[in-house]
């Protein structure tokens, strides 16, 4: 089969199926009856909204003052029984109630180191160190030996408070450095 060239042809001017370009003709504005029916109608509803706010503006009957419920007659109070003698002392019990304050001693846990990764191989934690070094803090790699073998440890840190800690982990997870963790320094 030759290669044809699609780019360099020329396009089908009068195609009949031509799915892109449907016979169909441009449709005509014609106003219709109903329409015109509608519009009319709509512009005597606004016309009569609107005299009927200029009808309550001038009528005399919405001039008139509003009477306000406070300068109502006196006489009214007077036939008002009695307040009832409140039976709770706790508005009392407020007034000459004391106040214990406790002395209470903040203690710290310790130093926090933040933990972004342990590797088996040297050069993923070199390329872990590198990506937050990018960021603007400095790691370290420090080397575990356990059970399971040789690990190497992106370390930041140490921290004095726990949020210092979390705010260069908030740092590093907006800069798409995930998994890290604050634990303790030891």
């Amino acid at each position: 089969m030759s290669n044809q060239d699609y780019i360099a042809r020329t396009p089908a001017k009068k195609k009949k199926n031509n799915p892109y370009k449907k016979n169909t003709p441009p449709p005509t504005h014609k106003s219709t009856v109903k329409a015109k029916l509608v519009g009319f109608i709509v512009i005597i509803l606004i016309a009569a909204f609107a005299y009927s706010l200029w009808f309550l503006k001038t009528s005399p009957k919405t001039k008139a003052p509003i009477q306000n419920i406070t300068t109502a007659p006196a006489t009214k109070e007077a036939n008002l029984p009695k307040p009832p003698k409140e039976k709770w002392t706790y508005v009392e019990n407020l007034k000459t109630k004391e106040i214990e304050v406790g002395q209470y001693e903040v203690t710290q846990k310790g130093p926090y180191r933040l933990q972004c990764g342990s590797f088996k191989t040297t050069g993923r934690a070199e390329t872990l160190k590198a990506t937050i070094a990018f960021v603007g803090l400095e790691a370290f790699i420090k080397k575990s030996i356990g059970s399971n073998g040789t690990w190497y440890k992106v370390i930041l840190g140490p921290y004095s408070r726990k949020r210092l800690a979390e705010q260069d982990k908030h740092k590093l997870r907006n800069n798409r450095v995930n998994r890290c963790q604050v634990l303790l320094w030891k």
